[in-house]
């Protein structure tokens, strides 16, 4: 099966892919290549969040998890709450995602390098492809520099 059109799709391996914030159809779409768990750090108010991306996700036989990330203040708590997430899904395959796949690959970065022990390069490489928070325009850019720069 081919890759979903969902914005900024990645797949990190074979059981972990990441996204932008798919459609209800593209819910679908992740459900076809094998995802058994979602992990959603986007918030729920969003105009571009799903109205009830929890019951979709449910009724589609996945696992769902939010951790309600706000962009401009991404925290350790959330981080933990996250680590714990990918702990719980043990070797099920999972989808990442939130609005642009910004959070979930600045996540993920530490994740790989912090949690996994993923060399800095490598680790970060993904993130490279979406955008790097160091040199964005996005105001809350710095925050997500300072926020991945953390080590545990």
């Amino acid at each position: 099966m081919s890759e979903p059109a969902i914005i900024n799709f990645l797949r990190y391996d074979a059981r972990l892919t990441t996204s932008g914030q798919p459609s209800e159809s593209q819910l679908d779409d992740i459900k076809a290549l094998g995802v058994a768990h979602v992990i959603n750090l986007a918030l729920h108010s969003h105009e571009q969040a799903l109205t009830d991306e929890a019951t979709s996700v449910a009724a589609l036989g996945m696992t769902y998890t939010h951790i309600p990330v706000a962009f401009d203040n991404p925290t350790e708590a959330d981080f933990g709450a996250f680590c714990a997430a990918m702990a719980a899904a043990g070797d099920a395959p999972v989808h990442v995602h939130c609005i642009m796949n910004w959070r979930v690959t600045a996540f993920l970065y530490r994740y790989q390098r912090d949690v996994l022990g993923m060399d800095d390069g490598h680790a970060r490489a993904p993130m490279d492809t979406i955008w790097t928070p160091e040199t964005h325009s996005n105001p809350s850019a710095p925050v997500w520099a300072e926020f991945i720069a953390r080590k545990d």
